[in-house]
């Protein structure tokens, strides 16, 4: 009987789980583009989960969104070591609740903003033309459920390369904080916190 190799037991590493999991994750976003596109707007069907409207529930969720989504940078930058000190147990935790959280409500209002506003280029029917910021917010709200595929594969595969949980995790990051800050936090700042006159 020979000796096993050091490796033996341990899932080979492939190359195979990422590259299936950008191309899963492009054509969900591709097809929500698509769905944007062709979908007329309307705000029927929508909801304002308790807000008065349903801007003032887009833009009040995404910032919490964006708050829980700087506290996964940090539950993972501790779960790997990364802020100086050993994370306890309870991180893990909080971090993936805090995560599904955030997807929770990033998938509200990546509802109604596809629902009641579409995928925006060009000019509107009222000739008036959409801006740049509106046009990156949208492809780039698409890219984020695209992301989020990316990043489930990520976490649950344990036969992918170690740099692709922390790819797929910065990935995300990156898109949703881009997103929050072309929508909510551009809303704030150019008209303060929402009123009561919505859409």
């Amino acid at each position: 009987m020979t000796a096993s190799s050091p490796s033996a037991g341990a899932a080979p590493r492939s190359m195979t789980v990422p590259l299936t999991a950008f191309a899963a994750g492009a054509v969900v976003a591709v097809l929500l583009g698509v769905v944007g596109r062709l979908h007329e707007p309307t705000l029927a069907g929508t909801t304002d989960l308790g807000f008065r409207t349903v801007i003032e529930m887009k833009v009040v969720v995404s910032i919490v969104v964006g708050v829980l989504t700087v506290l996964q940078l940090v539950g993972a930058l501790w779960i790997y070591g990364l802020l100086g000190s050993r994370a306890p147990a309870w991180v893990g935790t909080v971090h993936r609740l805090t995560g599904a959280l955030a997807l929770l409500l990033a998938v509200f209002v990546g509802y109604s903003c596809l629902w009641a506003l579409g995928l925006e280029s060009g000019r509107l029917e009222s000739g008036e033309e959409v801006p740049l910021r509106a046009v990156v917010h949208g492809v780039l709200g698409c890219a984020v459920f695209g992301a989020v595929v990316v990043k489930v594969v990520a976490v649950r595969s344990r036969r992918a390369p170690g740099w692709f949980l922390p790819l797929a995790g910065g990935l995300l990051f990156t898109l949703l904080v881009v997103v929050v800050l072309t929508s909510a936090a551009w809303y704030v700042g150019a008209r303060g916190w929402p009123s009561r006159s919505g859409y």
